[in-house]
């Protein structure tokens, strides 16, 4: 049985996942202060039990990511020059690939953002001597018409679709990506969110009106696909234009078309008023009868490009292909009153839905927690950071085991890890405490030195979504990390 996983499956997946950051709590997460076998080459994560006990054992601390912090996401292609572009069509597929070498629109280099942030559809590309490619962009598109697409002095035709806010810019363009969204101005597209979890509501941008003023079933081109021999208008001239009226399901479309020596070599739409609308079937009448005179050739023929549903511009995250998810996350210094330790690095970072509170049991909404544990030494002089302390020298399975993440004086906050047994045991008021498992005792735990409410997140609790390996990151008390998390569904 012949099948296919369309891409708009994709982009409903992401849009689901999306609106998901609305209806529960997801958390960015730091871990892994110790170093990897090779720091400069992290090992890839692995999709398995123990990888995901590891990564609990690991975490840190936790930040809350907003509903606004998330965007569908789109590869960067920006505007260059002599660029080749891919012009949109109907009918790509696995048979009838891209100039560009994709079976799809999405895949291919069939948009651009410019160096403005302004974001094009591409609805024409210049094609010339036969060539199967077409020739390369020369001029930038910059028009931010809602109705009427700009084509420049190199042949091009570009719609325009959006521009990326500068508090956008900020939270999600990187080198590869930059965010899509729909607001959802047509009430025809069903389900539209863009990064707000809104439906139906203007951001205040050009986008609402470029959605609005989509045109259902509106063609703005026109590919030869043969350009035939032989054409002649009625004064015998076989060079000429001519306006023909689209046949089809819609009305109102008009398309000029350009012959040169009796070859049908352009068509293009007549003028600004001549798109039509309602088309989702199309085709120009037969060139013979159309033309009606006395020698009108034979063997031209062109496709005509049907528009998506609802137009060009109604839904940009389908139009474009928005199947991958951009998450944002600020570090900002010590956040949450020191949550996130500045005295130590990170290796590990990660996104986690519904981490349980260590406090009451419930599902955490608070803006950041802390993964570790706080307790106080009498003297703590001769611990460092990533220091392992112990409660003994046995490492059975009743000896407490603990990372050093990060230290104040002699408070520490530390990561409890298994033992020898397998166990996670916490210290407790009085215990000694040993350097490495090894040589004799250095101190004590202060006899009020284990501060209860730490961790605030309870170990093994959340669904560990994504996590990213990575060299170390150092941090420092005057610093901020902008973490952006790329996620393909």
């Amino acid at each position: 049985m012949a099948a296919i996983i369309l891409e708009k499956f994709r982009t409903h997946n992401a849009r689901e996942f999306i609106a998901d950051f609305t209806s529960s709590n997801k958390y960015i997460f730091i871990g892994r202060s110790q170093s990897w076998d090779d720091d400069n080459d992290p090992p890839s994560p692995a999709n398995s039990e123990s990888e995901e006990i590891r990564t609990f054992e690991d975490m840190i601390a936790l930040k809350r990511v907003a509903n606004t912090s998330v965007s569908h996401g789109l590869v960067r292609h920006n505007w260059t020059q002599g660029t080749v572009y891919d012009q949109y069509r109907d009918d790509y597929s696995s048979s009838n690939l891209t100039p560009s070498g994709a079976s799809n629109f999405f895949d291919g280099r069939g948009y651009v953002v410019t160096s403005d942030f302004k974001v094009y559809k591409c609805l024409k590309t210049p094609f010339s001597g036969g060539s199967p490619v077409g020739a390369g962009s020369g001029q930038e598109p910059s028009t931010t018409s809602t109705t009427i697409p700009q084509t420049t002095t190199d042949g091009y035709m570009w719609k325009f679709m959006y521009q990326i806010s500068a508090s956008d810019v900020i939270k999600f363009v990187t080198n590869d990506f930059i965010p899509v969204k729909t607001l959802g101005a047509k009430t025809s597209v069903a389900g539209s969110i863009g990064i707000f979890g809104q439906t139906g509501s203007t951001d205040g941008s050009a986008q609402y009106s470029v959605e609005s003023d989509a045109v259902d079933g509106a063609i703005y081109r026109y590919i030869v696909t043969a350009g035939g021999s032989g054409y002649r208008n009625a004064s015998n001239s076989d060079t000429f234009t001519t306006d023909i009226a689209v046949e089809g399901d819609g009305s109102g479309a008009v398309v000029t078309l350009s012959f040169t020596s009796g070859v049908l070599t352009d068509a293009n739409f007549k003028d600004n008023s001549s798109f039509g609308s309602g088309y989702k079937r199309a085709s120009l009448p037969a060139l013979t009868s159309a033309l009606s005179n006395f020698n009108a050739g034979s063997g031209a023929s062109v496709k005509v490009v049907i528009s998506p549903i609802n137009g060009h511009g109604a839904n940009p995250v389908e139009e474009l292909g928005g199947n991958f998810v951009i998450v944002n996350s600020r570090l900002e210094f010590g956040d949450g009153s020191g949550d996130f330790p500045t005295d130590n690095d990170f290796r590990q970072i990660g996104l986690i839905k519904n981490p349980v509170k260590s406090s009451d049991g419930t599902i955490s909404s608070e803006g950041t927690m802390t993964a570790t544990n706080k307790i106080t030494l009498d003297d703590a002089s001769s611990i460092s950071v990533d220091d392992i302390i112990t409660s003994d020298t046995t490492n059975n399975a009743s000896t407490k085991r603990a990372r050093v993440v990060s230290k104040s004086g002699n408070i520490l906050k530390t990561i409890t890890i298994a033992n020898g047994g397998g166990e996670y045991v916490d210290f407790a008021a009085t215990d000694d405490v040993f350097k490495n498992a090894s040589g004799s005792k250095i101190t004590d735990v202060a006899s009020s030195g284990v501060d209860s409410t730490h961790p605030e997140m309870t170990r093994f609790t959340g669904q560990i979504l994504y996590v990213e390996n990575r060299g170390p990151v150092s941090r420092a008390a005057d610093q901020i990390e902008d973490i952006k998390l790329i996620i393909e569904m």
